[in-house]
């Protein structure tokens, strides 16, 4: 799957890369190519053999402008992620909101560097664990940081 990447110049060093539907996900390398590689072994280390939820990537290029990380000093990509070496995988669905309610999503999610889809997933868990008393065994590790506090 395509994932974009928010890349910037790091120093000397070569390049480094933001993902904006991976919160705590950075690649680094000397050249574009070991970055794209480098990429590939964060997501299968952050995900592979675990339970955690891989978000579906964002494809709006106006929705990745209007995030935070995007300072005007980098370029986005997409980089190639192969799912297949990771053991879960995110599904995809459409859902209707109001107009109002969108906004409001789409605001408090820029001002957090997520994703709508981060974001509604964040919801999500957080009315489950409220229902249900204990944190559902899917969480994804990405978000846990935000509905554990």
């Amino acid at each position: 799957m395509q994932y974009p990447v928010y890349v910037c110049r790091d120093g000397d060093a070569g390049f480094r890369a933001s993902f904006p539907d991976f919160p705590r996900a950075e690649a680094q390398g000397k050249s574009f190519g070991e970055l794209k590689r480098n990429a590939q072994k964060v997501v299968e280390l952050m995900y592979d053999q675990s339970e955690q939820l891989i978000p579906a990537p964002t494809n709006s290029t106006s929705e990745l402008h209007e995030l935070d990380m995007d300072d005007g000093e980098g370029l986005w990509m997409f980089i190639d992620i192969n799912l297949a070496r990771v053991t879960s995988k995110a599904v995809g669905v459409q859902i209707s909101l109001l107009e109002d309610v969108l906004r409001q999503i789409d605001g408090d999610a820029k001002e957090r560097h997520m994703t709508r889809s981060a974001y509604i997933t964040l919801a999500a868990m957080h009315e489950l664990r409220s229902r249900y008393g204990v944190q559902p065994a899917t969480t994804p590790g990405s978000l846990r940081r935000f509905t554990d506090g």
